[in-house]
């Protein structure tokens, strides 16, 4: 007897239906077929013994699966509860009528236990483009997944659950998800606030400059000054997550595994620290069955490089590309995926190899040259792509013992909404842009022109300090939002002078 269930796999961030068709005849031989990995293949020792334990047999029949589209790669034990539902029906030990107007998923225990899976969220997405009722998958998944309206999620903790449900011996509630309470219950979950940095108010101006136009930055200062402590604090002031951001975000992190159980839908932005000892795979994404690396799994938030020229050099420059175009493409010999990779890079370095170079109280021990030697770990290409270079001196004893709480994060937050909606007023009908920082060139030049002063002023400093014409462009989106901080249409000489002085790296003479 043939009996069709139907599966779902993951290629990037999009989830493609897998037919399972399972064929029963009398002989004695199995056979997967289909492209399966070790995983899948392995599924028949857990089917069987999850069978076993639950009343039921494997049949002593010929067993033929088959796995459609044949010609593409079935990774992950996900196919086992489908797979083990085709047999049943295939040897006529239970009739499943309804069973393919369900996308099933789930891994067996040896018990019969459903395991939790990756990618529920966007194998449901695809399941309700196809127009099926349904989907049964491990209630640890099942938040997640009913975040998905028009499809009916049902939650289960094991295999006999389901064959029960299936064969209509018993209901299983589905799991509904109110998503845009789900989504506002964790905007404010925030545990850290700007109101607790004593001082750094140039540092706090920088940074809402940033939050307001998606630029990126890098804090240059001395161990203890603060520079973890503030980057830590920038997701608070950025503006909330719209519901699509947080569906894209969210079916990132499902696709890596990386979303805690009974989370439905994340909606604080992904603040993502990778340590320096990272690999270039672990970064951009890849590997032998390709998965979302850091910079994706950062997308519509915050990617935070801490000590940044410790990084290896390599795995620094595989992000120019990604930086720029905010996807970033893995191929491999038979695919090739797309991971979104829309991050805002906070980066942070001290300014030399001890720690000390142009501090106030403290004198550099670092040899001639170490400076230089020091940051030119980081290339100029790199920087270059860095908007906001950003001296981060320590604070006086004074400010530290200031009982008075600095402004809050969510007064700040108030600032750069009010210039973002600027912004999404200005891009409004342009795909893929809604902040200063992801406009192209034909766009910079029709929104950020400046009079004969500003003009003197920018030719004067891009003599100075030897620019490229890709720092020039960050000059004036960063001009542009600081007019738009401040309510202003035009960018102004002051405007202009304040996005200047944020290329400190860029003075000449500045690492001795």
């Amino acid at each position: 007897m043939l009996i069709k269930t139907f599966g779902s796999t993951v290629h990037g961030v999009e989830a493609t239906t897998i037919t399972i068709e399972v064929n029963a005849v009398p002989g004695g031989h199995f056979s997967l077929v289909g492209l399966p990995d070790s995983a899948v293949k392995e599924s028949k020792d857990r089917v069987e013994s999850a069978l076993g334990n639950i009343g039921y047999r494997w049949p002593g029949r010929r067993i033929t699966i088959n796995m459609a589209p044949a010609d593409l790669r079935k990774e992950g034990s996900g196919f086992d509860l489908p797979i083990a539902l085709g047999v049943l029906a295939a040897s006529e030990q239970i009739i499943i009528p309804e069973v393919e107007s369900y996308v099933i998923m789930g891994e067996l225990g040896l018990d019969g236990a459903i395991q939790p899976m990756r990618g529920a969220l966007p194998m449901a997405i695809k399941a309700r483009e196809e127009g099926f009722k349904g989907m049964i998958l491990p209630a640890v998944n099942a938040k997640e997944a009913a975040i998905v309206d028009g499809l009916t999620i049902i939650p289960a903790d094991g295999l006999h659950q389901v064959i029960q449900f299936l064969t209509g011996q018993t209901d299983i509630e589905p799991v509904v998800v109110d998503t845009r309470k789900e989504f506002s219950e964790g905007l404010d979950n925030a545990t850290v606030d700007f109101a607790d940095v004593k001082g750094q108010e140039n540092i706090k101006r920088a940074l809402e400059i940033a939050a307001a136009g998606g630029h990126n930055v890098i804090l240059v200062g001395p161990p203890g000054a603060g520079k973890t402590m503030l980057a830590k604090r920038m997701s608070t002031i950025l503006p909330p997550m719209t519901i699509m951001e947080a569906l894209e975000a969210t079916k990132i992190h499902s696709v890596a595994g990386k979303l805690q159980g009974g989370t439905a839908l994340m909606s604080m932005r992904p603040f993502r620290s990778p340590h320096h000892s990272i690999s270039d795979v672990a970064l951009v994404g890849g590997g032998s069955f390709p998965q979302p690396g850091e910079i994706s799994l950062a997308h519509n938030g915050i990617l935070f490089l801490d000590e940044l020229p410790e990084f290896k050099r390599t795995v620094l420059e595989v992000m120019r590309q990604p930086m720029e175009e905010r996807v970033v493409t893995i191929s491999r010999a038979r695919l090739a995926v797309d991971y979104p990779a829309g991050f805002m890079l906070i980066a942070s370095m001290n300014p030399c190899p001890c720690g000390y170079y142009n501090h106030p109280n403290k004198d550099c021990s670092c040899p001639g040259g170490a400076v230089q030697k020091y940051l030119n770990k980081i290339s100029g290409p790199l920087l270059d792509r860095i908007d906001l270079h950003v001296e981060v001196v320590p604070v006086s004893f004074d400010e530290i013992s200031e009982k008075k709480k600095g402004e809050s994060s969510k007064s700040i937050r108030e600032r750069v909404i009010k210039a973002r909606d600027r912004q999404l007023i200005r891009f409004e009908g342009i795909d893929n842009m809604v902040c200063n920082a992801q406009m192209d060139s034909r766009m910079l030049r029709k929104v950020c022109e400046i009079d004969e002063t500003g003009t003197a002023l920018l030719r004067t400093a891009m003599d100075r300090l030897n620019l490229s014409a890709r720092a020039y462009d960050r000059i004036l989106k960063v001009a542009r939002t600081i007019a738009d901080l401040e309510g202003s249409d035009n960018i102004a000489s002051a405007h202009l002078a304040e996005a200047i002085q944020y290329r400190s790296l860029d003075r000449e003479n500045w690492a001795g």
